[in-house]
């Protein structure tokens, strides 16, 4: 499937990280056997996240990811892909949150793509049972993409 993925960077990033977000991204959306879409991945700090988290959810509070649902697939023209969604992640609380987990940033991030993505197409974990579904999924993808060893966070 052929996915088109934008990435802005409001902060400094590797040179590498932008394609392994990319392929993070895909193989989650090849994974669901989603049709072909684009989508956008910003990365920010956490003044950012937090103006979003609060703009967006009334949580006045840096997070690690925010995924903005673009709602009904429609293209804007007969040549662009439909677009999903955007998905915010925070460096800094991914830096923290890797530390944490005793694992690369890169893998953190890739962790955070996977779960943004899954929000875009309509996953969730509300319920017990939503989570459990997700968080198999995420395991699943994360496996895919030679990150076995690395699990979501259980908030």
């Amino acid at each position: 499937m052929t996915y088109h993925i934008e990435i802005y960077a409001d902060v400094d990033v590797q040179a590498n990280v932008n394609e392994i977000l990319i392929t993070a991204a895909s193989t989650a959306l090849s994974q669901q056997s989603y049709p072909p879409v684009s989508m956008t991945l910003l990365l920010v700090d956490d003044s950012r996240i937090q103006q979003l988290n609060r703009d967006f959810r009334g949580i006045d509070r840096p997070t690690d990811v925010l995924s903005f649902p673009a709602g009904e697939l429609s293209p804007n023209s007969l040549e662009e892909l439909p677009y999903v969604g955007d998905i915010a992640i925070s460096m800094p609380y991914a830096r923290k949150q890797a530390e944490a987990g005793e694992h690369s940033l890169l893998a953190e991030l890739q962790l955070l793509v996977v779960h943004g993505t899954l929000h875009l197409i309509g996953y969730d974990h509300i319920t017990k049972e939503d989570k459990a579904r997700m968080w198999s999924l995420q395991q699943e993808i994360l496996t895919q993409l030679g990150l076995h060893y690395i699990a979501p966070t259980e908030d």
